[in-house]
C-alpha cells in the first residue's frame, strides 16, 4: 500500500489524467444505465405497478394485450379457479385524444379497470375512480404537460366519444404513452357494435383484452387447464411483449456492455504503458528482495483506488444531473441498480489491470538492471 500511494502522490499529473478518463467513462455507464431503467419503467409502468402476477390472454396473441380478446365466461372460469377476488378484467386500447377546445393530438392508452377492484389506480389529485360520474376518467399526470386539467374534455379521435378528466394519477404509462383509466360502462360504449361477444349460452358477454391474476402461483397449471383457448403468462412476459420494449432495452444493454468493455480496455492500456515504463524500477525492487505479490498488489491497489474514487465522483455527478433533468426525461437509477453497476465497474476495472499484473510478475531483475545500466 505504501508503494502504491507514494507513487500516485509523486506522479499526480499522470494518475489525474487516468482518473479523469475513468470518471468520464463511469459517468457515462451510470447515466446510460439510468436512462435504460427509466425507459423500461416508462414503457411499462402501468403493468409493473399492478398487483397482478399473471395474465390470461387469448391463445396465439404473442403475449400482447392489444392482440388478445377474452370474455366474461373466461373471467368467471378464472375466478372459480383462483378465487373471486384474485381475478380482474383488463381492457387495453391505444388511441389518440384531443382536448375539446384544442386541435392538439395526444397519443394515449386506454385501460379499462373495475373501479372497485385492486387494479384501480390511486388518485393523486381529483376524485377517485370509484366515485366518479358517468363520462369521467382518470388520467396520468403527464397529460398536464399538454394543458390537460381537471374538467378538461378529451375527445377520442377514433370513436368521437368524449370523457371529462376527473382526476390524475402518477407513473401510469404504457408503451411510452400516458394511460387513461375507464370504467366498464365507458369501455362498453367505446366498443360500439363490437363491444360484446356471445358466451356459451348464446347471450352477450363483455369483451376484455386480458384477465389479471394475483396470488395464484400454485394454481397456474389448474388455470391453464380450465382455459384451453387461452394462455397464462407471467407479468415479466407481458412486459417483454410490449411493442418495442425488448428492442429498446436490448440496444441500451448492448451499449452498457460495450462501455464496460471499453473502460476495462482503456484502463488496461494505460496501466500497461505505465508498467512498461517502470520496468527498470520494478527490476531494481525485485533485485533488493521485493516479492512479486507485493508489486502486483501495488498495481492492483492503484487500480482499485482510481476506480472507486472515480465512481464516487461519477455518482455525485449523476445525482446532480438527475436533479436538473426535465421531468419528461425518463431517468431512473435506483439504489440496487446503482450498487450493482458500481460493483460491475470495479470488477471490470480490476480485470483490466490483470495484464499489467502479469507483466510485473514476468519482469526479470537482472535484465531490468542491465537495461538501466546500459
Amino acid at each position: 500500500m505504501y508503494l502504491a500511494i507514494r507513487e500516485m502522490r509523486f506522479a499526480k499529473g499522470r494518475y489525474a489524467l487516468i482518473a479523469t478518463i475513468m470518471v468520464l467513462v463511469s459517468f457515462l455507464v451510470l447515466f446510460v444505465t439510468g436512462l435504460a431503467q427509466g425507459l423500461a419503467y416508462d414503457n411499462a409502468a402501468s403493468i409493473k405497478n399492478m398487483a397482478a402476477t399473471h395474465f390470461v390472454l387469448e391463445q396465439d396473441s404473442n403475449h400482447r394485450f392489444t392482440r388478445s380478446q377474452v370474455n366474461q365466461d373466461q373471467l368467471e372460469q378464472s375466478r372459480s379457479v383462483v378465487g373471486q377476488d384474485n381475478a380482474e378484467p383488463l381492457g387495453v386500447k391505444m388511441t389518440t385524444v384531443s382536448p375539446a377546445d384544442d386541435t392538439k393530438k395526444i397519443d394515449v392508452t386506454l385501460f379499462m379497470v373495475n373501479p372497485e377492484g385492486w387494479l384501480a389506480p390511486t388518485v393523486t389529485e381529483g376524485v377517485p375512480i370509484a366515485e366518479q360520474k358517468d363520462g369521467q376518467v382518470v388520467v396520468d399526470q403527464k397529460l398536464s404537460e399538454s394543458g390537460v386539467t381537471i374538467g378538461t374534455v378529451l375527445v377520442d379521435q377514433a370513436s368521437g366519444m368524449e370523457w371529462t378528466v376527473g382526476g390524475f394519477v402518477q407513473n401510469e404509462s404504457f408503451s411510452h404513452s400516458p394511460v387513461v383509466f375507464l370504467n366498464e360502462q365507458e369501455w362498453l360504449a367505446l366498443q360500439g357494435s363490437s363491444r360484446t361477444t356471445p358466451d356459451t349460452a348464446g347471450n352477450n358477454a363483455s369483451s376484455y383484452n386480458a384477465i389479471a391474476i394475483k396470488d395464484a402461483d400454485e394454481k397456474v397449471d389448474s388455470l391453464s387447464a380450465a382455459l384451453p383457448n387461452a394462455e397464462v403468462i407471467t407479468k415479466s412476459e407481458a412486459v417483454s411483449a410490449i411493442p418495442g420494449y425488448k428492442e429498446e432495452q436490448g440496444s441500451l444493454l448492448m451499449m452498457i456492455a460495450f462501455l464496460f468493455v471499453i473502460s476495462a480496455f482503456v484502463l488496461a492500456v494505460f496501466f500497461y504503458v505505465i508498467t512498461f515504463q517502470k520496468t527498470s524500477q520494478f527490476g531494481i525492487l525485485k533485485a533488493i528482495g521485493t516479492r512479486n505479490a507485493y508489486l502486483a498488489g501495488s498495481v492492483s491497489l492503484q487500480v482499485l483506488l482510481l476506480s472507486v474514487g472515480s465512481l464516487v465522483i461519477s455518482v455525485l455527478l449523476v445525482r446532480l444531473f438527475e436533479s436538473i433533468l426535465p421531468a419528461s426525461m425518463p431517468f431512473q437509477l435506483g439504489l440496487s441498480t446503482l450498487v450493482l453497476t458500481c460493483i460491475l465497474f470495479v470488477i471490470m476495472s480490476m480485470a483490466g489491470s490483470l495484464f499489467s499484473v502479469w507483466k510485473v510478475t514476468k519482469i526479470d531483475a537482472l535484465d531490468a538492471i542491465g537495461r538501466t545500466a546500459a
